[in-house]
C-alpha cells in the first residue's frame, strides 16, 4: 500500500511538471519557446513512443498539438523553424506506436511540411528537415502515402529536387520519392513520371539520382511509359560519366519491356547526328548546360558526346543479348556505327562505335566482307587487331567514304539466312 501510495504521489507530482511546462510554453513568447524545444531536443532525442508518455505523463499529445500549430502559424518566418522541425522528429520517429504520426497528419502537418518545400526563402537545412520528416509519415504505411501525393506532395517533392542546392536536399528527396512508389498502387504511376520529368535537371547531380531511383523502381515493372525514351536518351549527353552509367542501365532495364524497340531505334539514329542538330549546338551555346564548357572548349559538341554513349550502349546491349543485336542489325546500326568512326571531330565516338564495330564483325562473320570493302585491307586488318586505335590510322579521305557509306548489312544477313 506505502508503495502503491509513493508511485501515486510520483505520478501526481509527474502531472504537475507537465502542466506547469505547457503553461510556460502557452504564456511565453519564441524566445522562451526557442529554449524549451532545445532542452527538449537534449532529453528526449531517440526515446520510443512509451517513454515520451512516461516523460509527458500521458499527455504528449498536448505537447505534440501544441507544436504542430505553432510551426503552421510562424514557419513562413522561419525564426524557429529548424528547431521546430527536429523538435516534431523526435515524436515522428519514436518507435512502438503510430499516434504521434496520425496526430500530425490529422492536424496539417503534411501539409505544413509540402509548404516548407515550396518555399523559396527556406532554408536547404530546414527543407532537409521537412523531406526526412515526409520521409517517416511515408514509411509509415499505404494510407500515409496517399496522404502526402493527394497533397500534391509529388510535385513538391520534385520541385524541391530540381531546385536543390544541396546534395543532402536531392538525395533526401530522390529517397522520399522512391519510398513514395512503394506500396503505393493508387499513385505509383504519379511517381513514375514525375521522375521521368526530373530527368530534364541540368544538375548532374540530381540526374544522376533520379536515373538511379528510377532504376530501382523501373526494375520492378513490367512496362515502361512511351514519356522515359526521349529524356533517358537525352542524358547520354552528359559529361559526367556516372549519369551516362545509370542511364545505360536504365536503358538495358528496359530492354524487357514494352519501349525496347523506340529505344534501340532512338539509340541507332543517334549515330548519325543530323546537319540541323550539330549547328543548333554550334549556334547556340548559351543553351548548353554550365557542365558543358569543357567540352565547347575542346571544340566537341554535347552531340557528338551523345553519339559515343549511343555507341558504347549499343554495344553493351548487343554483348548482353543475341535477340538485341540481331534488332539492332534489322535497324541498319553497322551503317551508321561507321558513319560514327568517321567522326573525326570526336575521338571518343570514333573508339566508341569502332568497338562496337567489332563486337559485330566478330559475332556475325558475315558481315566481315561488307565492313572490309568499306574501310579496306589494310585498314580492316588494323581493326582487327586494335579496334579501339583504329581511329589514329584514319585520313580525312577515308573519313568521308566512312560518313558517306551506304552499307546495307540487312540484306547480307537475310541472304544468310536463306
Amino acid at each position: 500500500m506505502k508503495t502503491d501510495r509513493v508511485s501515486a504521489q510520483e505520478e501526481q507530482a509527474n502531472i504537475g511538471t507537465v502542466l506547469t511546462f505547457l503553461r510556460e510554453w502557452d504564456r511565453g513568447d519564441g524566445t522562451t519557446r526557442g529554449r524549451m524545444l532545445g532542452t527538449f531536443l537534449t532529453h528526449n532525442a531517440g526515446k520510443t513512443f512509451y517513454e515520451l508518455e512516461l516523460e509527458f505523463a500521458q499527455v504528449a499529445s498536448l505537447f505534440l498539438a501544441r507544436l504542430t500549430t505553432w510551426m503552421r502559424l510562424t514557419y513562413m518566418f522561419g525564426t524557429f523553424l529548424g528547431l521546430q522541425l527536429k523538435a516534431i522528429g523526435i515524436f515522428l520517429s519514436a518507435s512502438g506506436h503510430d499516434q504521434y504520426l496520425m496526430e500530425f497528419v490529422e492536424d496539417g502537418g503534411v501539409l505544413t511540411l509540402l509548404e516548407i518545400l515550396s518555399r523559396s526563402r527556406s532554408k536547404a537545412e530546414e527543407k532537409a528537415e521537412a523531406l526526412r520528416l515526409l520521409l517517416a509519415v511515408s514509411r509509415a504505411g499505404r494510407k500515409y502515402k496517399e496522404i502526402i501525393c493527394e497533397s500534391h506532395g509529388v510535385k513538391a517533392i520534385a520541385e524541391c529536387l530540381a531546385t536543390s542546392s544541396t546534395d543532402e536536399t536531392k538525395e533526401t528527396a530522390c529517397v522520399l520519392l522512391e519510398s513514395l512508389s512503394h506500396g503505393n498502387p493508387k499513385y505509383h504511376n504519379q511517381v513514375y513520371k514525375g521522375l521521368i520529368a526530373l530527368m530534364t535537371c541540368t544538375s548532374p547531380k540530381a540526374q544522376h539520382l533520379v536515373l538511379h531511383t528510377l532504376h530501382t523502381v523501373q526494375s520492378k515493372m513490367k512496362t515502361g511509359h512511351p514519356s522515359i525514351v526521349k529524356p533517358l536518351l537525352d542524358t547520354l549527353r552528359s559529361l559526367h560519366l556516372e549519369v551516362q552509367d545509370e542511364a545505360i542501365n536504365l536503358i538495358s532495364d528496359l530492354m524487357s519491356c514494352d519501349v525496347r524497340s523506340t529505344l534501340l531505334s532512338g539509340l541507332v539514329v543517334l549515330l548519325r547526328p543530323t546537319k540541323e542538330n550539330v549547328q543548333q549546338h554550334q549556334n547556340h551555346d548559351d543553351m548548353i548546360p554550365p557542365e558543358s564548357e569543357r567540352l565547347k572548349t575542346s571544340g566537341s559538341l554535347p552531340v557528338f558526346v551523345q553519339q559515343a554513349a549511343a555507341a558504347k550502349t549499343i554495344r553493351l546491349l548487343a554483348e548482353d543479348s543475341g535477340e538485341v543485336s540481331r534488332e539492332l542489325l534489322s535497324l541498319g546500326v553497322i551503317q551508321h556505327l561507321l558513319h560514327a568512326l568517321g567522326n573525326r571531330e570526336h575521338t571518343d565516338a570514333q573508339i566508341q562505335a569502332s568497338l562496337a564495330l567489332e563486337h559485330f564483325v566478330r559475332s556475325y562473320p558475315v558481315i566481315e566482307e561488307q565492313v572490309q570493302g568499306v574501310i579496306g585491307s589494310a585498314l580492316f586488318a588494323a581493326f582487327m587487331h586494335r579496334a579501339d586505335t583504329l581511329y589514329m590510322n584514319l585520313d580525312e579521305t577515308q573519313a568521308e567514304i566512312l560518313l558517306t557509306n551506304t552499307v546495307r548489312i540487312t540484306e547480307v544477313l537475310d541472304g544468310a539466312e536463306h
